[in-house]
């Protein structure tokens, strides 16, 4: 990603450096601020309680792997029979004399169609999506702490933003009231400046607010809620667009990580159809059994074999679900696919267009409406600008850095959105 520093977007005056210093003090306040890189925001993004909770998710797939790669268990089984209770059982050891036919059997059960091999399949298919839907989280958590991240940094401008034109405020109503004993402007326009500082003031509180609630979203986001108000990001804003922006999208549409996890899915579910249609060939159990009758043999030996006769039933309903969740993950991949283009469509379009904007403003916009206020500083210091035209000059200037930080933080975002989810979270 290819990066700058944030163009200088204040008055040029030694007034708003002032401003700027004094804001970095007051954003100290009682408490040293806990400054913040985007790479150490990104990394605790990358642990946080909901991606904590899919790699549980997805650690407990993994763990039906093991569950279903395993043949039946055999069965041990031990009997007592031909017990006479009209003529008794005889007198003796229990085990030894007594007339009562004693076995002791194992019973196996051998799973035809190759079940455990459908049935393991499909739990590997399913843990595939579970770690697919893992990274997925990983990269909407990055995203939103990504974007979180450049709030709170275009926050931290605007405060700064506001703070300088509140000092300069205030010294221009100091100017005026200076003149107005002087005899060189109305009391009107002495007012207006008082006016003006109140309502910087003002704006300089909802700042604050804006400021507080920035570094609250980013602080949840990160798992940091307990410093989230000392938080200061400190980051170079992007450039503009990255060169692979507008290259074609079908590869990356087939790389998301929700677009593998639906893809998975599907497989998982074809598997368990197969598995499905393989209980139509009946199980056999197989068993043996030493059995132990004092008087007649103590080496009886029997065999056993089993297996379930399906009468006029197929396992048509088994099947029958499993098609139905087969189709439905069909649908739910087409519908991935879809929404990933319509989203990586928007997001080409929405980083075009911010790039374009924030361009007009560095180049344009930004250095015409401070050459309009330096003009009009210098005019009114020398009197031959009235106050109210130095005020709308001003009111213009803040307007247009207002809505700067607001540009350079979208495209910071656009960019940052771009790049996560065409390649996923770094």
């Amino acid at each position: 990603m290819s990066i700058r520093h944030a163009p200088s977007w204040g008055l040029p005056s030694c007034r708003w450096r002032s401003g700027l210093a004094a804001l970095a003090l007051a954003g100290l306040g009682t408490a040293q601020a806990a400054t913040l890189s985007l790479d150490q925001a990104l990394a605790l993004a990358r642990g946080n309680l909901d991606v904590s909770i899919a790699g549980r998710a997805a650690a407990a797939a993994q763990a039906d792997i093991a569950a279903a790669d395993h043949a039946p268990a055999p069965q041990l089984s031990a009997k007592l029979s031909q017990i006479d209770l009209q003529n008794g059982i005889g007198p003796g050891n229990l085990l030894a004399d007594k007339r009562i036919d004693k076995g002791v059997g194992l019973d196996w059960t051998w799973e035809r169609g190759d079940k455990r091999g459908l049935r393991t399949e499909a739990a590997r298919r399913a843990a595939a999506a579970a770690e697919s839907d893992l990274e997925e989280v990983r990269n909407q958590q990055v995203l939103a702490s990504y974007s979180a991240f450049f709030d709170l940094l275009a926050a931290q401008g605007r405060q700064a933003q506001l703070v300088a034109i509140e000092l300069s405020a205030q010294q221009t109503a100091e100017t005026a009231r200076a003149r107005m004993k002087a005899g060189d402007v109305a009391m009107q326009d002495a007012d207006r400046a008082v006016i003006e500082v109140e309502r910087a003031r003002i704006d300089v509180e909802s700042a604050q607010l804006d400021l507080r609630r920035a570094r609250g979203v980013l602080g949840q986001l990160i798992g940091r809620e307990a410093e989230a108000a000392t938080l200061e990001a400190s980051a170079d804003w992007p450039a503009g667009p990255p060169p692979e922006a507008a290259g074609p999208l079908e590869p990356l549409i087939d790389s998301r990580a929700d677009v593998r996890a639906a893809t998975d899915r599907v497989r998982a579910a074809e598997a368990a159809l197969q598995g499905a249609q393989a209980q139509r060939r009946s199980d056999i159990t197989w068993g043996a059994s030493l059995d132990h009758y004092p008087g007649t043999s103590t080496r009886q030996v029997e065999l056993r074999l089993s297996m379930p006769l399906a009468f006029g039933y197929h396992f048509e309903g088994e099947i029958g679900r499993a098609q139905a969740q087969l189709d439905a993950a069909r649908d739910a991949l087409d519908k991935t696919r879809r929404s990933a283009r319509t989203e990586l469509e928007r997001l080409q379009a929405e980083l075009a267009i911010a790039a374009l904007r924030a361009q007009r403003f560095d180049r344009d916009i930004v250095p015409r409406s401070r050459s309009v206020a330096e003009r009009a500083e210098l005019a009114y210091t020398k009197g031959a600008l009235p106050l109210t035209d130095l005020l709308d000059a001003r009111r213009t200037l803040r307007a247009v850095l207002l809505d700067a930080w607001t540009t350079r933080a979208g495209l910071a975002k656009a960019v940052g959105a771009w790049q996560l989810r065409s390649r996923g979270a770094p």
